[in-house]
């Protein structure tokens, strides 16, 4: 028999759609969680008659939101890049850095020498500190390893990550991160090899989305399309880290996939944000790696307002651009470099994230739900985006079962 229980003295943050405040506050409320799934949510006065003889548990009165989900993270990699944030520090710029072997083959080169027991383990310790926030689900990208066997060890370990801990994790084939070294010079055939490294990785059951880096430093559209369109014959859907540093027309290219979502966009033209728009692409805002590389230029917050286009908000962790590990920290950075208002940054890490993973199952709080939220020591929602430096986050429900 499927275990009921009711969770009771809270203040829910539903963030249903149509909510009239936007957040969908039920004060004094209660959720009943049928294994991992949300039965009924509402009132405690107004409890149904199937939570009678539920287990109870008194949340403290505490806010309750749905389970935060991280939609952008590159989780699973080797060594770090220090060195290189000192480098920027002296002046360096991100692409100069890059074109002198740093950056994404620096990683490449500590990941490929790093054991699978290595990679796991350090990984590991990254989720953790995610989860330790209310992270309930984590996408997890390659893109380190930048050969098929490097390339399957990443997605193994991002795999194995979901299966070991109470984290639902999403894996995303990003072989068209960056140029290997045994490539140079030679893009067009990397492309072809990735191409080919896609069918046994995705038959292997390691694969959930594919993305690229399309970039003047990374791989040009006419690269990103063939990747799109091996994607598309495998029906896996697509991602794409577009116009971050140059607008390279990446966000309509994507958005003419279909493409869940398309990141970083400090460079999104009006072409762009109508193209993401008419396909359903969420909007994913980076703020970390735009802290980090101490961008001015901002995505066009107000275009994509204006259009509906879903804005979410992710950490973006990598070891070169934005080595934080901390979603609600990213959330309070989207409000301040941003302006994204408080319920939009939560939106951004609950609601609308599920979408930019294809998911629909999480992100709110209602019946038929996925059974993932966590209490808060906070008198509303709105504090998540307000204190930064401390972690207000006391329990955490992941599947219908509390973590410990």
């Amino acid at each position: 028999m499927t275990a009921r229980v009711l969770w009771y003295n809270a203040t829910l943050a539903t963030l249903t759609h149509g909510a009239p405040d936007g957040w969908g506050l039920v004060p004094n409320g209660a959720l009943l969680t049928e294994g991992s799934t949300i039965a009924w949510v509402g009132p405690y006065v107004d409890r149904p008659a199937a939570a009678a003889g539920a287990r109870e548990v008194n949340l403290g009165g505490r806010v309750v939101t749905p389970g935060l989900i991280d939609c952008h993270t590159h989780l699973v990699y080797g060594g770090h890049r220090a060195n290189e944030a000192e480098m920027r520090a002296n002046g360096a710029s991100y692409e100069a850095i890059a074109r002198a072997g740093g950056g994404i083959r620096s990683t490449m080169a500590a990941t490929r020498t790093a054991s699978e027991q290595v990679l796991y383990d350090s990984a590991r310790h990254r989720a953790r500190a995610l989860m330790s926030e209310g992270v309930t689900t984590i996408e997890i990208k390659s893109g380190y390893g930048l050969s098929h066997e490097d390339e399957e060890r990443c997605l193994r370990v991002a795999r194995s990550l979901g299966q070991a801990l109470p984290v639902d994790v999403r894996t995303t084939f990003l072989g068209a991160h960056a140029l290997p070294p045994e490539y140079e010079g030679r893009a067009d055939d990397y492309i072809s090899a990735v191409c080919d490294w896609m069918p046994p990785l995705h038959a292997a059951g390691l694969i959930d989305a594919v993305d690229a880096f399309c970039e003047t430093i990374g791989f040009t559209p006419a690269q990103t399309q063939r990747v799109f369109e091996q994607a598309r014959a495998l029906g896996l859907p697509v991602k794409l880290h577009a116009e971050q540093l140059s607008d390279q027309g990446g966000a309509v290219l994507a958005a003419s996939y279909g493409a869940l979502s398309c990141d970083h966009l400090e460079h999104l033209s009006t072409a762009g944000v109508a193209a993401m728009k008419a396909a359903g692409s969420v909007a994913v805002l980076l703020p970390g790696a735009f802290y980090m590389l101490r961008e001015t230029r901002v995505p066009p917050i107000a275009s994509l307002r204006s259009a509906g286009v879903p804005i979410a908000v992710a950490t973006d962790h990598n070891p070169g651009t934005s080595p934080g590990l901390s979603l609600l920290l990213s959330a309070h950075m989207s409000c301040i470099f941003f302006r994204l208002t408080p319920l939009e940054a939560i939106k951004g890490i609950t609601v609308h994230a599920a979408k930019a993973l294809g998911l629909y199952d999480r992100g709110m709080l209602a019946a038929g739900m996925r059974a993932d939220f966590a209490a808060w020591d906070v008198s509303h929602p709105n504090e998540l985006t307000y204190w930064f430096g401390q972690n207000p986050c006391r329990r955490v429900i992941a599947a219908g079962a509390e973590r410990t």
